[in-house]
């Protein structure tokens, strides 16, 4: 009897896990797909509907790295509520990244932006709370919900701002800040972001939202109103002038996509305990750098020399915006591993191996 359940065991093993990537054929969605797939062992489902420039051909590399462990649907989270739901019912956790992403696109076109930011999340939420595994989510916010900080002090120095109080210079701006939703896509994004906070409080799913800052690295085909560090390298590539909305002064905390991958891994390993919350991510106030700063970077650097020009700031767009990462440090141990200086090397490293792809999409013709 013993040998027999011995061999029954061993018949049987854990099954594989499954992660619904939404969005999963942009640029992060491709990085997260890599990082299950060769570090975890999931098998990943990519639910995407190729809107974005560049997914395609992120999905077709990832297919063909990893054939038997894809599965693609192309669909839409506004439109195609029935494969939601059934590829939510599949599920062990979800990591939702679709989303309409740029503030100019939202104030030209807000009922699009609507659609796909809050009521798109809605429609994940409830396919979640309606399915029998009840998989845990991750839900990608951004830095936006805490609106333009128009009243926290700034200095103007000579290449950046900076905040004149030494405690926001030293530790970032905190999830203790008050919500200021501004921009069709902050009230958008924001309104997701409550949604998913609260579906955790009241029907107890496993939902943590982040509030991502500036995140950059691989497969990111940037454009000028979203994935302004990859725009601007892909713009001296392929000589395409770059437009600086203000004076080029703005701050942010660059954030390189292998951390970020790995923080969407260690909360989904440690789902209990971040569940219900909210957290900023993005590099902290130690790896920082302007729109100045960066061009003389990839000039020092790289021998980039691109054409500029300006045009007047957009709506919404923080002088400085740092995350404090304490909290998710002290939940989750997790911080940033990978400096500026690497994750601009191996970002450039990836674009100049598709350059041709990149000249296609971006060059001076299109």
């Amino acid at each position: 009897m013993r040998k027999l359940e011995r061999k029954t065991k061993e018949k049987n093993p854990p099954s594989q896990k499954i992660l619904l990537i939404i969005g999963g054929a942009g640029f992060i969605g491709i990085n997260a797909a890599r990082h299950f797939l060769m570090k975890k062992n999931w098998s990943v489902i990519i639910f995407d509907n190729l809107s974005r420039k560049g997914s395609d051909l992120n999905l077709a590399q990832l297919k063909k790295d990893f054939p038997k462990a894809i599965h693609f649907v192309k669909g839409d989270i506004v439109r195609d509520i029935t494969a939601l739901k059934r590829e939510v019912n599949k599920s062990d956790a979800v990591i939702h990244l679709a989303a309409q992403v740029a503030v100019t696109t939202s104030v030209t076109d807000p009922r699009t932006d609507f659609e796909i930011n809050a009521l798109g999340t809605f429609n994940v939420l409830e396919a979640i709370r309606l399915s029998k595994k009840k998989p845990s989510l991750i839900y990608s916010s951004t830095n936006k919900v805490y609106g333009g900080l128009e009243d926290l002090s700034v200095k103007e120095l000579k290449n950046r701002y900076e905040f004149s109080s030494k405690e926001f210079r030293e530790q970032g701006v905190s999830e203790e800040r008050n919500l200021d939703f501004h921009s069709p896509y902050g009230c958008s994004k924001g309104a997701a972001d409550q949604y998913v906070i609260d579906y955790s409080r009241i029907y107890g799913l496993k939902t943590v939202v982040f509030r991502q800052s500036c995140i950059y690295g691989r497969h990111q085909f940037g454009v000028e109103d979203q994935g302004w560090v990859a725009w601007f390298m892909i713009a001296c590539l392929v000589g395409r002038p770059i437009t600086i909305y203000g004076n080029g002064k703005q701050i942010r905390d660059i954030l390189f996509v292998d951390d970020l991958v790995d923080l969407y891994s260690l909360a989904l390993s440690n789902i209990e305990k971040v569940s219900g919350r909210a957290y900023n991510i993005g590099a902290g106030p130690k790896h920082t750098i302007s729109l100045i700063e960066l061009l003389s970077f990839f000039k020092e650097k790289f021998g980039f020399d691109p054409k500029l020009s300006h045009a007047a700031i957009r709506p919404g767009d923080q002088p400085i915006f740092v995350c404090d990462i304490k909290k998710i440090k002290k939940d989750l141990g997790w911080e940033p591993k990978t400096n500026i200086n690497e994750g601009l090397h191996c970002l450039r490293d990836w674009l100049e191996d598709n350059k041709q792809v990149l000249t296609k999409f971006f060059g001076k013709n299109n």
